[in-house]
C-alpha cells in the first residue's frame, strides 16, 4: 500500500498534476485497491480542515497582502536605512533587517520578498549594487518570513501535530535571528567584494524622524505578539487583530488604500488561502491512507534499522527536509509530510515543539531553491532578471542557511533546555 500510494503520488506530480489532486488521487487509488467505503474521502475531507486554529491561516495572509502593498513596509524600509545605510553596503544590511522586520507582520516569505524588494530594488540599481546578488540577498531574507512569528506554516504543523502554535512562535524568534545574522555577515564580504559604495551619514534626527514614520508598522508585531503571548487572544484572534490593524493603518492613518484596490488585494489572498484550505482537504484522504495502513510506522521502522543513533537519523532527516523544499512549496511540504515524520521523531524522543521549528526553518530554504523556488520568482518579476542568473548568485546566502538550519537541527539536542 505504501508503494501504491507514493508511486501514484509522485507520477501524478511528474505528470504536472497541482499537488492538491495529486495528493487526493493517491490516497483514493490506495482506498480503492483497500475496499474501503468511499464516503471515508467527504468524511476526512470536511474533518481535516475543522479546526479553529486554520481560521489564522487566511488572516494572516490577508494582513502579509495589505502590508507588502501599502506604505507600512517602504517606511519600516527608510527606518532601517537611517540606522544602518552608513555601513558599506549598508544597504544591503537594510535588505535584510527590513525582511526581518517585515516577516514580524507578514508571516509570508513570498510577501516578505515582494514588499522588500519592491521597495530596495529601485534604490539598490542607483547606488551600483549588484543587482543579481542584491536581489538573491532579499529572496534569501524572505526565508525568513516563515520562521519569525506570525508564520502560516508553523500554524500549519501545529494543527497537524496537535502541538501549541503560542509555543511555535516563541521558538521560532531566535533560529530567525541568527538566519538575518548569517545573512548579513556573508552581505558584508560581499560589499567588501564588489566594493559598494557607503551611504549617508547617521544623523540622530534622521533616525528619529523615520521612526515616528514607521511607527505604525513597528507596533503590529508588538501588539499582535504580544496579545499571544499575554494570553490576551489566541493566534487565531490574533490573525483577525492583524487584518483590523493593517486596515486601518492603510486606510485611515497612511491613506494609501483604496476601495478598488482592497477588493483587488482580498481576491488575491481568497485564492492563495483557497490554494491551501483545499491541500489541506485532500490531505485529510491521504493522511487517513497512511494511519489506516500503519505506512508511517513502517517508514519509521525501516530508517531505523540504518542505524539507532539519534543524531545521524536527524541529519538523515534533515536532508529529506531540504530536498523535499526543491520540489514543493512550503505548506504543502508541512501539509503532506508532517503525519510521515511524526511517528519517527516520537520513537528517536525529539522534542515536536523542536522538530516543528527545524522543520519551517528546512522547508523555508526551498523558497530559493529551483525548481519551486518562490522568492526567486518574486525577485526575478521584480527586476526583470531571469531566475538562472539569480538563482546562481543565491548560492552563497543558501550555504550560509543551510549551516543554520544544521546548526539548529543539533544545538537544542544537545542543550534541550534551550527549547521554550
Amino acid at each position: 500500500m505504501a508503494a501504491l500510494l507514493f508511486l501514484v503520488f509522485m507520477g501524478l506530480l511528474l505528470l504536472g498534476i497541482p499537488i492538491a489532486f495529486s495528493i487526493a488521487i493517491a490516497g483514493i487509488a490506495v482506498l480503492l485497491k483497500g475496499d474501503v467505503n468511499l464516503l471515508i474521502v467527504v468524511q476526512r475531507m470536511f474533518a481535516s480542515t475543522d479546526s479553529f486554529a486554520l481560521v489564522a491561516v487566511p488572516f494572516f495572509i490577508l494582513a502579509g497582502d495589505l502590508l507588502a502593498r501599502g506604505q507600512i513596509s517602504q517606511r519600516l524600509v527608510t527606518f532601517a536605512e537611517s540606522m544602518l545605510g552608513r555601513i558599506r553596503g549598508g544597504l544591503s544590511i537594510v535588505s535584510v533587517v527590513a525582511g526581518m522586520f517585515f516577516a514580524a507582520i507578514s508571516g509570508s516569505g513570498a510577501a516578505t520578498t515582494a514588499a522588500v524588494g519592491a521597495t530596495m530594488v529601485p534604490e539598490l540599481r542607483k547606488r551600483g549594487y549588484d543587482e543579481s546578488s542584491s536581489i538573491a540577498l532579499i529572496a534569501s531574507a524572505g526565508c525568513i518570513g516563515v520562521v519569525i512569528p506570525p508564520s502560516v506554516p508553523m500554524v500549519l504543523y501545529a494543527v497537524i501535530a496537535g502541538q501549541s502554535v503560542t509555543k511555535l512562535f516563541a521558538n521560532g524568534f531566535m533560529p530567525g535571528l541568527f538566519m538575518g545574522v548569517v545573512l548579513i555577515i556573508i552581505a558584508l564580504f560581499q560589499a567588501f567584494k564588489y566594493n559598494y559604495p557607503k551611504g549617508s551619514e547617521f544623523v540622530l534626527k534622521n533616525v528619529w524622524r523615520t521612526f515616528t514614520k514607521s511607527i505604525w508598522g513597528l507596533l503590529m508585531p508588538v501588539i499582535i505578539l504580544g496579545g499571544i503571548f499575554s494570553g490576551y487572544f489566541t493566534p487565531s484572534e490574533a490573525a483577525a487583530v492583524a487584518v483590523v490593524y493593517a486596515i486601518i493603518v492603510s486606510s485611515l492613518i497612511y491613506k494609501d488604500l483604496t476601495f478598488k484596490e482592497f477588493t483587488n488585494i482580498l481576491l488575491g489572498s481568497a485564492k492563495t488561502s483557497a490554494v491551501i484550505m483545499i491541500i489541506i482537504a485532500c490531505s485529510g484522504i491521504f493522511g487517513w491512507a497512511l494511519a489506516n495502513w500503519k505506512i508511517p510506522e513502517q517508514l519509521a521502522q525501516q530508517i531505523l534499522s540504518f542505524s539507532s543513533n539519534k543524531y545521524i537519523l536527524m541529519f538523515l532527516i534533515s536532508v529529506i527536509l531540504l530536498i523535499a523544499g526543491i520540489f514543493m512549496e512550503t505548506s504543502s511540504a508541512v501539509i503532506l509530510l508532517t503525519p510521515v515524520f511524526l511517528p519517527l521523531i516520537n520513537l528517536l524522543g525529539v522534542n515536536l515543539i523542536h522538530f516543528g521549528v527545524l522543520f519551517v526553518i528546512g522547508i523555508s530554504i526551498g523558497m530559493i531553491t529551483p525548481p519551486v523556488a518562490i522568492n526567486l520568482f518574486v525577485g526575478s518579476s521584480i527586476t526583470g532578471i531571469p531566475i538562472e542568473k539569480i538563482a546562481r548568485s543565491v548560492l552563497p546566502y543558501l550555504v550560509g542557511l543551510i549551516v543554520v538550519f544544521l546548526f539548529y537541527v543539533y544545538l537544542p539536542l544537545v542543550f534541550p533546555f534551550l527549547i521554550i
